[in-house]
């Protein structure tokens, strides 16, 4: 694999390999832990390596999206330098274990994410819920919004698909706050697919239809997975609208500090993602885009998808990992 380039100064540079590796590592820590019921310990097992494998890459890296804020997130919080300190500035945006929920119960989807990026592109964004609406490629600029009605959405998207409302499927999270939403849709003839957690895999899934069966992805979420989603897209063509949920005077306190000054705003994917984004993911169980970590005798088998803005290159990379030892 070569190198790929970062900044726009023509030397600043990542080996591509390098960030596969990252959430590789990760996703087989958490593996481990897949179905044993224990979400905590995926997680921090997830954490761990990626970590260890971060501060092996030859960057200056800060992150901007990570397992919380530094009082609740002993690793990975924003805000926290990671990598050699020895090369190009960047902006990092991760997700250890994306779905700690379905990897404790070995459902499918589960993920170990990243993106890397220029400083100061990716959105430094609080840990708080964000209302979503994503589509894929091959439509029409504003085919679909956030404040407008869920129904008045798919009966848009469906013109613009050519195909009768019944021939769309939404992706929602399973929770109580969309049972409106949830209702709405079904009174369409539409489909949806209910997920208990993993949006980050919700909204990529949206940018193959034909593949996942998913046309439309909308709800609340978690705005970490929000970020990573909007990384995601911008690699791989699509839309997305987003708008922070901060409902009270502490949150709006905690983002104004990092430089969120307009509450309501509806963000698009270039303003949560505006630079040259790469973006990894490897499956930790079995999904839609990716298969999961396969504990062989000899053998550990991982699959990653690893795409960059820029050039729109998606690269699908199945690995086999016969050196064991380096993943303990």
């Amino acid at each position: 694999m070569s190198a790929i380039e970062i900044g726009t100064n023509g030397v600043d540079r990542i080996l591509t390999m390098e960030i596969v590796r990252v959430t590789e590592r990760a996703a087989v820590a958490a593996a481990r832990w897949r179905g044993r019921g224990d979400e905590k310990s995926a997680d921090q097992a997830a954490v761990n390596a990626m970590r260890a494998e971060l501060n092996r890459l030859p960057i200056n890296g800060t992150v901007v999206i990570g397992e919380g804020e530094r009082d609740e997130a002993p690793m990975l919080y924003i805000g926290e330098h990671v990598g050699s300190g020895r090369g190009p500035k960047v902006d990092i945006a991760l997700d250890p274990l994306e779905g700690t929920t379905i990897a404790a119960k070995n459902l499918p989807n589960s993920l170990a994410v990243i993106a890397v990026a220029e400083t100061g592109t990716l959105l430094n964004a609080p840990d708080v819920y964000m209302e979503k609406i994503a589509i894929g490629p091959g439509y029409p600029a504003g085919v679909v919004a956030l404040d407008a009605d869920p129904v008045d959405n798919l009966h848009a998207l469906a013109k613009a698909k050519g195909v009768a409302i019944d021939k769309i499927t939404a992706c929602i999270l399973d929770r109580p706050r969309h049972a409106n939403m949830i209702e709405a849709v079904r009174g369409t003839g539409a489909a949806i697919r209910l997920i208990g957690d993993g949006d980050v895999a919700g909204v990529i899934d949206t940018s193959e239809p034909e593949e996942t069966g998913i046309d439309i992805y909308m709800g609340i979420g978690g705005a970490p997975e929000g970020v990573l989603a909007a990384a995601a897209l911008r690699c791989i063509g699509g839309q997305m609208q987003a708008r922070l949920i901060l409902d009270d005077a502490a949150k709006i306190e905690r983002a104004d500090k990092m430089g969120i000054k307009d509450p309501k705003r509806i963000y698009e994917a270039t303003d949560m993602a505006s630079g040259d984004v790469i973006f990894s993911a490897t499956g930790v169980t079995h999904g839609n885009m990716l298969q999961g970590v396969k504990f062989m005798r000899d053998v550990i088998i991982t699959e990653t998808v690893i795409m960059r803005s820029s050039s729109r290159t998606i690269r699908e990379i199945k690995a086999r990992h016969q050196d064991l030892g380096k993943f303990g």
